[in-house]
């Protein structure tokens, strides 16, 4: 089984996260934040990793360093569990609707984090989350995974369903980037023989 096990304290937050790459879309997702509790939520079922994660974060203040926070910890429990990426698939893409909405999300689990983040809101908050949250949470589970990434919603109204469907777009991918190709089950998917740098 691909699983680990993250802890990460800082003086803003104490957060513990645990994936397992092999399993159902188990989720127990703790934050303080409720919109943001749905989203990883969304994350696990749509992936079909198991998520376990509880952050304690300065929330007085406001939710940024929790949400960016939570993303550098499960970026780096994903990033562990993957282990060496030997004979999977690597790359993966999604195009995600959601009612009127459409999100595409592309994929390289390659070892060489980037962000392309073409997503637009016209809310500042989605109940109490600010919506500019969402990039960072991309942006720090992306560089922690250590993945290419591009998000875009092509359109949508509904500022929920434009978060949901990126979350989703992701779960997706996800899970079809880090299947074991039974074609090249033991095998570097790179011609350099490896991947991470």
């Amino acid at each position: 089984m691909r699983t680990a096990d993250i802890e990460r304290n800082t003086s803003e937050t104490k957060i513990t996260a645990s994936v397992n790459l092999d399993g159902s879309g188990q989720y127990d997702v703790k934050t303080g934040i409720g919109f943001l509790d749905h989203m990883l939520e969304q994350l696990a079922r749509h992936s079909l990793m198991d998520i376990r994660l509880r952050a304690d974060g300065d929330l007085h203040i406001d939710m940024h360093h929790t949400t960016e926070d939570t993303g550098i910890a499960l970026g780096l429990a994903f990033r562990k569990a993957l282990g060496d990426m030997k004979g999977i698939r690597r790359f993966s893409h999604v195009m995600l609707p959601m009612d009127e909405t459409l999100s595409r999300v592309a994929i390289d689990v390659s070892g060489r984090p980037f962000l392309v983040w073409n997503v637009t809101f016209s809310r500042p908050k989605i109940g109490d989350m600010d919506t500019e949250l969402f990039r960072e949470w991309f942006q720090a589970f992306a560089m922690n995974a250590g993945m290419t990434l591009h998000v875009e919603t092509l359109y949508g109204e509904n500022n929920h369903h434009i978060a949901e469907s990126c979350f989703k777009g992701l779960a997706r991918a996800l899970r079809t980037a880090v299947e074991i190709d039974e074609r090249q089950a033991g095998i570097i998917p790179s011609t350099k023989g490896r991947l991470g740098d």
